[in-house]
């Protein structure tokens, strides 16, 4: 009669796990599979990822086992891991994302790197008042969270026409205790806001900006999954970027600055629509690591 115990299938330990996961996300076709493993399986144990290789030979009880075959059948499906998880960092900062938000990236990072430059090597301040911004189309709130904790005495507006997106924007700005010192507005870009009385330092926006027959050509994480309000620039990708050139200019003080980011093959576009607006006297296109035009940035007379 055989041992009980030489017939029981070894156990499924964390190294195990992600080896199989690993093979198994690479024959479906999945991008990042060793690292999307090790986020899923982390997220289900409640570590960190650099935890899985200090404890490589702990087995998963049941329960775990359960919640992380879940998740692999989720990604499967081809959902984004941050929207599994529930949240994704951007500079530095655990930002909590649904499918009612757009997923951070990190060429937008490129945007507050930007903003900062830009903030830095001017004067700062209008008679004594501090600097004022204004996040178009805020989703998450990653932007104006990230320039929020690196802008101590700046005072901050976000607009985004999605309610939900409002209130992830909002959980994450209570998340760093950064609510206070951000006023948060439901309206399409700037209708929710007065044309006069409201001047600011510098508006900044990451719009849709990819040609509506382009979206479902991407890949499935983004074209089946996030939202297609936040990625839908219209026919030629600029509907959003238009209509914010030719508005902003009505909130921006003299000598303010407009930021977008934009599409990497946009900046012929851009440069004709900006010239169809003497209200802005400088513009400048700022690369991504990747060495893509990622940002351009106006000045207002």
């Amino acid at each position: 009669m055989p041992n009980p115990k030489q017939t029981e299938a070894p156990p499924w330990t964390i190294l195990n796990i992600l080896k199989w996961t690993t093979s198994y996300f690479t024959s479906h076709n999945v991008e990042n599979p060793r690292a999307s493993a090790e986020i899923l399986l982390a997220h289900v144990l409640g570590v960190k990822r650099i935890d899985l290789y200090i404890r490589y030979d702990q087995p998963l009880i049941p329960a775990e086992l359960s919640r992380f075959k879940a998740t692999i059948r989720r990604r499967v499906r081809r959902e984004p891991v941050a929207y599994i998880v529930g949240e994704r960092e951007f500079w530095s900062m655990p930002i909590a994302v649904t499918p009612d938000v757009l997923i951070p990236r990190p060429e937008t990072e490129c945007l507050v790197e930007t903003a900062l430059a830009t903030l830095s090597s001017g004067p700062g301040e209008h008679q004594g008042a501090p600097t004022g911004i204004l996040e178009l189309g805020t989703g998450s709130g990653a932007v104006v969270l990230a320039l929020a904790a690196e802008l101590k005495k700046a005072v901050f507006t976000a607009t985004d026409r999605s309610l939900r997106a409002i209130a992830v924007a909002r959980r994450n700005a209570r998340r760093f205790s950064l609510e206070p010192r951000i006023r948060f507005f439901c309206g399409d870009w700037f209708a929710c806001l007065r044309p006069q009385g409201l001047h600011f330092d510098m508006i900044l926006s990451n719009p849709p900006y990819i040609p509506t027959a382009e979206i479902d050509r991407l890949q499935p994480e983004v074209a089946r999954y996030e939202p297609r309000g936040a990625l839908d620039g219209g026919a030629d990708g600029l509907t959003s970027i238009r209509a914010i050139i030719g508005r902003a200019h009505h909130y921006l003080r003299s000598g303010g600055y407009l930021l977008l980011e934009i599409g990497y093959d946009q900046k012929a576009d851009i440069e004709s629509l900006a010239g169809e607006h003497s209200t802005y006297v400088q513009l400048d296109f700022i690369r991504d690591y990747s060495g893509h035009d990622r940002v351009v940035r106006l000045l207002r007379k």
